[in-house]
């Protein structure tokens, strides 16, 4: 990983660690990883029901990313329909910590109509969250336009949010997105070692963002 980490760092404005694709979890010393990177690291732990490969119990689950959070993480990302209990305290460990909270939403079987996503700004909002993610499958280029639609959402008025659409339909909309007003968007490693259908290499992605706004002015984006 932190080999990985220096790869990234003349790409990416941070990375983030996808802790259910990790083969022996226990051997990780979340603290010093954070203390040796070259970037900022956001720590995803993502279940099995929300396209991940966690298949443990939701506390084993929850507890990494509570642990991530007192360990000098920049971000953790806990998904919305997460129970709410163990939800919050992933918000409250992160506020003391002073770590930022992504509460993220992701449809792998399509796109929910307009109100739908709106209402997902919503309810990341009232689970207290920092930056909102609101991520479908593009089926059809309605389903792209629908999920970008989110930044002109009155509900959005100054939320942080990231949303785009993955798919072979939505790779585009992973770039649009920062023209949007994305938080950040997603890239993968290299070639191959996407982490969500759809993403771009990350060199390819760094070299697509510079050619439309130069290296002073876009929103951040993340190596998965």
């Amino acid at each position: 990983m932190r080999q990985r980490l220096l790869e990234c760092a003349p790409y990416a404005d941070m990375a983030e660690i996808r802790l259910d694709a990790l083969d022996d979890i226990a051997a990780l010393d979340m603290r010093r990883l954070v203390e040796g990177s070259p970037l900022p690291i956001i720590f995803t732990n993502r279940p099995v029901w929300e396209g991940g490969g966690f298949r443990g119990g939701e506390e084993d689950r929850v507890s990494l990313l509570l642990k991530a959070a007192v360990s000098g993480a920049g971000f953790v990302d806990i998904e919305l329909r997460t129970r709410r209990d163990l939800r919050t305290s992933v918000v409250e460990a992160a506020r003391r910590s002073g770590c930022k909270v992504i509460v993220s939403f992701h449809d792998f079987s399509g796109a929910p109509d307009e109100t739908g996503l709106s209402r997902f700004i919503v309810e990341e909002k009232e689970a207290g969250a920092d930056i909102g993610k609101i991520v479908v499958t593009a089926r059809n280029a309605g389903d792209v336009r629908r999920v970008l639609s989110l930044y002109s959402d009155p509900e959005v008025n100054g939320f942080p949010l990231i949303a785009f659409a993955m798919g072979p339909l939505g790779r585009l909309s992973r770039l649009a997105c920062l023209a949007l007003g994305s938080y950040l968007t997603f890239a993968s490693h290299s070639m191959g070692a996407e982490s969500a259908p759809g993403q771009i290499p990350v060199k390819d992605l760094r070299s697509m963002v510079d050619y439309f706004w130069g290296r002073t002015d876009y929103s951040p984006f993340g190596c998965a």
